[in-house]
């Protein structure tokens, strides 16, 4: 008692103290003041460490050379603290804080998967009976590597060191049982309740060489992990310490993390099932529980076939999914399968598999949701939603409704709002992350909406909440604006017209490519061009004088001009909208430019050539002419749509976008196999047009114009492209037809259209809508032209695409448009799919727009005929008493 205690005070405020003298007692108290207030245990942190002189300050501790150093070695001179002694009680913390030998191991980062985690420095309990060369052996192993290290002298202060710290690693004396039974303390941590995750490491007493070596098994009996054979060395203990880190620690570390995995597994609304490599079930959620009606312990430990199976499966469809996923490929499909009920539902079924040790998979992973809209399904439906609002906890499960759709069910143009209609079918729907949606900084538009939708499900009654989810099902899809076909076999002439139409169609690629000649003849000396607009001959004079009627036959004018109808009707057209003055250029000028527009047109394509180029300007000036169009435009964007209808084809190859991306041309690579055509017919006219001021019709405009109208030309040449027919139509109908048609009923509204068409006009996306669904209509205005240029059109469309077949086949391509074979196609059934699909629905809203009646009349008319062939089961052109005429 007459010795003054060692006191170390360590950087976080903890102040350890002990007396000198009696260090080796395995029954040392140890008290800690604070103030007026005596502290006694083993971790007492003060806030009283700002009054402690400074020359108590944590002083890094360096081992002496030989054995490790004695605990009373630590001493300060500069103050003491009050002791008491309490029986069968004694503990001493001391934590390795700041020498520059344990700096470098701070934290670390540790990858589970596709989780980063951050593991922090190591904490180590050692429990030994006394101090001694061992002890400080293990202590300075700590301190070099960076762990944060804690004494106990007995069993009840290693439990309470435990309890408040859970040390990764234990280290317990197991070399003698005078003063603790090493294997009863070990039981004891053992037995509480986050042990599992802590390695606990047994000091054996070192044997002699003739001396047997022991069995591990009792060690392993008690709870021991490893056994380390008695060495004092740092080194030997470090060495240890490091090992057990790298090993066991780091592996407990990760098992920890996955607990945070099987919570998001077990709150997920998605079924999931993990099975092993043999279909042995190894773990199900709590939504699949909800679905299948049954608990984990019925599940668990089975094989998939010892569970009862649908019989609305078909035969095979096990051993295909088998064989699939056998092959480390994700399968997907539709699935029925028996709940405990003897109920059959059908399911949307995406299996993983999981490779794992040696390169091989070892598990399987099944999610699964509910696929359609049969009465099963909806009533489980039913029972989630009422369980979450009489407060359940477990989720409800959304439907995933899908149905075999026609295009006039899926495009909302009419028919998204209809309770009838049911969401298209979602084969390749991508399951988005909601939790990820909501933490979103910056919000897309269609972001905003669905977060609405979502805040609006909470509350809305069970029906409601159905419908939203379908709304959802539907907006989550990458392709919005493209109706899902029926299958090939259901209408094999739709789904090749429509498929090829709007498929940029790299299904596989080819050795051969498809050459594409550029006709660069910029010679026209030869052609029968007329000096002005008033020198034309009476004939072609004569049919130009009938230019503004839709009726206007485009073909006489090809036969009067020899295949050259543009560059006449053009200057026709462009005088009466003044387009010369506009641009400032004269009309010898425009006049050279159509010659070289039109020589760069195929004359040899059936249908893709000057006379389709001048049918579409023809068009354009038609539509330009109606006064909601003309009120609704500038006379810039007249005058680009001219332009653009001009151009829209020029060097057209006859062949499709899917053909020249399948066949690898120069252009698809060019373009990346996006828009290849559009995008080669705009580069090309631009390029034509500036190669040489006699017709650079662009060389008089101030830059600023030329750039407005270039990009005008530009964007209304690229919604020429069909694959995104379905997108331009859809913002057309929503962004102009529904505010006219809500303005047009409001009881404000006193009759008069100019009002409409300013509110149009005073926004520039609106008229950019106008001006792509104007250039589509007169792009594919052939059904709504007079029964004989119909029929024309009909004729030169599938002679060009039985050209292109024959094409494909020579050349081995895939066939893009199977069914155009010259052969055994349907004429008729091509043209009723095409305009079922394409042209009523963009016609009922461009007519809404333009006020069309003469077209639509055509349209009827037209349908009508190619109707009548084909229930007549006639694949040509006329009905049998044409032809016979």
């Amino acid at each position: 008692m007459g010795c003054a205690p060692s006191i170390h005070v360590s950087h976080s405020g903890v102040i350890y103290c002990r007396d000198s003298e009696e260090s080796n007692s395995p029954h040392q108290t140890t008290t800690i003041s604070q103030g007026t207030t005596t502290l006694h245990g083993l971790f007492v942190k003060t806030d009283a460490a700002d009054s402690i002189p400074s020359v108590l300050a944590y002083q890094s501790r360096q081992p002496p050379p030989s054995a490790g150093p004695r605990r009373k070695e630590r001493r300060e001179s500069g103050g003491a603290s009050a002791r008491s002694r309490t029986p069968h009680c004694c503990s001493v913390e001391a934590e390795t804080q700041t020498s520059s030998s344990s700096a470098k191991a701070s934290t670390a980062e540790v990858q589970v998967g596709p989780m980063r985690l951050t593991q922090y420095p190591i904490q180590v309990l050692l429990i030994f009976a006394k101090e001694d060369n061992q002890s400080n052996g293990f202590w300075w192993a700590c301190d070099r590597a960076g762990y944060r290290c804690n004494v106990a002298w007995t069993l009840e202060s290693a439990l309470e060191c435990f309890l408040d710290k859970h040390q990764e690693i234990i280290v317990i004396d197991h070399r003698n049982s005078k003063y603790f039974d090493a294997e009863d303390i070990c039981r004891s941590i053992r037995a509480t309740e986050l042990s599992g995750h802590t390695v606990i490491l047994a000091v054996v007493p070192r044997t002699s060489a003739d001396q047997e070596e022991t069995s591990v098994l009792p060690l392993l009996d008690a709870g021991f992990d490893r056994q380390f054979m008695e060495n004092s060395s740092v080194t030997a203990c470090y060495n240890e310490l490091v090992q057990i880190e790298h090993g066991e620690v780091r592996s407990q570390f990760k098992l920890r993390a996955c607990n945070a995995v099987f919570t998001a597994l077990d709150h997920c609304q998605e079924a999931v099932e993990i099975t092993s490599e043999d279909h042995v079930i190894q773990y199900v959620n709590p939504a699949f529980e909800r679905m299948m009606g049954y608990c984990k312990g019925e599940l668990i430990g089975k094989e998939l076939t010892e569970l009862p199976k649908s019989d609305k499966n078909s035969a095979d469809l096990l051993d295909n999914i088998n064989t699939f996923i056998k092959k480390g490929k994700e399968w997907q499909g539709v699935y029925y399968a028996r709940r405990k009920s003897g109920d059959s539902i059908q399911q949307h079924v995406k299996i993983t598999p999981v490779v794992g040790q040696g390169g091989k998979i070892r598990h399987f992973v099944s999610l699964k949701r509910l696929h359609c809209t049969n009465e099963n399904n909806k009533q489980l439906y039913k029972s989630h939603r009422e369980d979450k609002h009489t407060g359940d906890n477990s989720q409800s499960e959304s439907g995933s409704y899908k149905c075999k759709n026609r295009r006039k069910d899926s495009v909302d143009v009419k028919s998204i709002t209809s309770q009838s209609s049911d969401a298209p079918s979602l084969q390749t729907r991508r399951y988005s992350s909601m939790a990820r949606i909501h933490s979103m900084t910056i919000e897309a538009p269609i972001t905003k909406v669905i977060n609405i939708i979502n805040a609006a499900q909470e509350n809305s009654p069970i029906t409601v909440a159905e419908a939203l989810d379908r709304v959802l099902e539907i907006l989550r899809t990458t392709e919005l604006y493209s109706p899902q076909l029926g299958t090939k076999d259901e209408d094999p002439h739709t789904s090749d017209l429509v498929g090829g139409l709007m498929n940029d169609g790299l299904r596989r690629l080819s050795g051969n490519e498809y050459v594409f000649s550029k006709n660069m003849n910029l010679s026209h000396t030869h052609l029968p061009v007329p000096n002005t607009i008033n020198d034309v001959p009476p004939c072609i004079a004569q049919l130009l004088d009938n230019e503004e009627s839709w009726d206007f036959n485009i073909f006489e004018l090809e036969a009067v001009t020899n295949k050259r109808p543009l560059v006449y009707l053009g200057l026709k057209v462009f005088a009466r909208f003044g387009v010369s003055e506009f641009l400032n250029c004269s009309e010898a000028t425009l006049r050279a430019w159509l010659q070289v527009i039109e020589a760069n047109y195929h004359s040899s394509n059936s249908y893709h050539n000057s006379t389709h180029a001048a049918d579409v300007l023809h068009a354009t000036a038609f539509f330009l002419g109606k006064e909601r169009v003309k009120g609704s435009l500038d006379h810039l964007d007249e005058v680009a749509a001219l332009i653009a209808a001009t151009i829209h084809d020029v060097d057209h190859p006859g062949r499709t976008n899917s053909f020249l991306c399948n066949a690898g041309s120069e252009l698809a690579v060019l373009y990346n196999d996006t828009a290849v055509l559009e995008s080669h017919h705009t580069a090309l006219a631009f390029q034509l047009t500036t190669k040489d001021s006699k017709y650079n019709i662009f060389k008089n405009i101030d830059r600023n114009r030329y750039r407005t109208l270039r990009q005008a030309i530009i964007d209304m040449v690229l919604a020429t492209e069909m694959t995104k027919h379905f997108e331009h139509v859809n913002k057309f109908v929503n962004s102009i037809n529904k505010p006219m048609a809500s303005e047009e009923t409001s009881p404000h509204n006193d009759g008069n259209n100019t009002e409409c068409t300013t509110n149009i006009k005073n926004f520039p996306d609106n008229q950019t809508l106008i001006k792509r669904m104007m250039i589509k209509c007169a792009d594919v205005a052939n059904p709504c032209r007079p029964l004989e240029l119909c029929i024309e059109w009909a004729g030169r469309i599938s002679e060009e695409y039985f050209a292109q077949t024959d094409e494909e086949k020579r050349q081995g391509l895939p066939v893009v448009m199977p069914v155009f074979d010259r052969n055994t196609c349907s004429i008729p059934k091509s043209q009723i799919s095409f305009i079922d699909y394409f042209i009523t629905d963009m016609f009922d809203a461009w007519d809404a727009f333009a006020h069309l009646p003469v077209l639509m009349q055509h349209l009827a008319n037209n349908y009508k005929h190619w109707k009548t062939l084909d229930d007549l089961k006639c694949k040509s052109l006329r009905l049998p008493s044409e032809n016979n005429n």
